[in-house]
């Protein structure tokens, strides 16, 4: 099973502005995504690529997981960043434009070649129809690569879909639910694609609770006043909490030794959730953690 930790917000950070690298480290965001690839215009690729780097390599983020985002290896750039990047030693490398399991392989191979034993994560963007009609296979290569992760690419599959943005987001339904369901089949996380308007505080929340609700481990943010939000929504609720370790104690009591069902708090409750419970309350848990180090 994949690690505990809050993975609720997942900012882009451009990695060509100095100002928004120093900022981050006083963000209450998850996990941070250096990105070398779509933030950062062509003429600015390599001096972006030294400042991340050099940024990761000298700390001062905290508990906040970082992820460099490198450019496609199919481009002039691609292949400088994963071996620069790997150097830097981040949490996770973040790949675009994966499209097979072979891509996935590659990628790895590429990693070790760098110098990456079984670090850094390897992180995917699943952005094109081909990886969404490959992406059970992809998924598959976690059994023998260090993929660990699916970042939704919703602006690019709605680029190539030829289709139009709906603000339920029926159109991509589709793509979400096979993701997700790849994603747990193999045990990899899974975050929810961005949302562009920075200004529409609600939109952005009804997206995050949507989100939440097809099953995403967290989203991906452009703005940091979306990270307070995002972490609101995704966090268990508080009577959430509570019921749970409820659950957790009921099953715990003696006097309900071999039950498989049992009524808590009024609710029929059997032992499935009882594992759902201890999930609710690892990752309560794991939130306080992560706001106490703040």
């Amino acid at each position: 099973m994949s690690a505990i930790r809050p993975r609720r917000s997942v900012l882009y950070m451009p990695g060509a502005n100095e100002r928004a690298l120093e900022k981050a480290k006083t963000l209450p965001a998850d996990s941070l995504i250096l990105d070398l690839e779509d933030a950062v215009a062509p003429e600015a690729k390599v001096e972006a690529r030294d400042r991340v780097c050099n940024v990761v390599k000298a700390g001062g983020y905290g508990p906040r997981e970082l992820i460099i985002r490198i450019n496609g290896q199919d481009t002039e750039w691609g292949r400088a960043d994963m071996r620069a990047a790997v150097q830097a030693k981040p949490d996770a490398i973040l790949a675009p434009k994966v499209a097979t399991a072979e891509d996935i392989r590659w990628l790895d191979e590429q990693i070790s070649e760098a110098g990456g034993a079984t670090e850094p994560r390897l992180w995917v963007m699943i952005e094109t129809p081909l990886s969404i009609l490959n992406i059970k296979e992809i998924a598959a290569t976690a059994k023998t690569t260090r993929l660990s992760g699916f970042v939704m690419g919703s602006n690019d599959l709605i680029k190539d879909f030829r289709a139009e943005p709906m603000p339920g987001r029926e159109n991509l339904a589709a793509c979400y639910t096979l993701t997700i369901a790849a994603a747990r089949a193999y045990d990899l996380l899974v975050f929810d694609g961005v949302y562009n308007d920075i200004a529409n505080a609600d939109g952005f929340a009804a997206e995050a609770k949507q989100a939440r609700a097809f099953g995403f481990d967290g989203k991906t943010l452009i703005h940091p006043t979306q990270v307070d939000p995002c972490n609101t929504i995704f966090a268990p609720a508080a009577d959430a909490v509570a019921q749970a370790r409820d659950v957790i104690a009921a099953f715990a009591d003696p006097a309900n030794g071999g039950k498989g069902v049992l009524k808590v708090n009024g609710k029929m409750t059997e032992l499935l959730h009882l594992s759902q419970a201890r999930r609710t309350v690892a990752v309560a848990e794991a939130i306080a953690q992560r706001e106490a180090a703040q």
